[in-house]
């Protein structure tokens, strides 16, 4: 995600709480997604895609902090 902004992303995991924290949060719904698409964890279609939309939200959140602070 982002390789543009790889050594930004490193220094505000680091220096910026709420950035780690949405950034964690992508992840774990990232992997979420994968596990109920690939029938690990059960779901419906509609709750995937819930899940798809909050995860594309707080991407959409990263991307603006990322573009304030470059």
């Amino acid at each position: 995600m982002f390789p543009e902004f790889r050594d930004l992303i490193t220094q505000l995991k680091v220096e910026n709480a709420h950035f780690a924290r949405l950034f964690d949060k992508h992840n774990e719904l990232d992997q979420k997604i994968k596990n109920m698409e690939a029938n690990i964890e059960l779901a419906t279609h509609a709750e995937i895609e819930t899940l798809k939309k909050e995860k594309l939200h707080i991407k959409d959140e990263l991307y603006a902090i990322l573009k304030k602070h470059s």
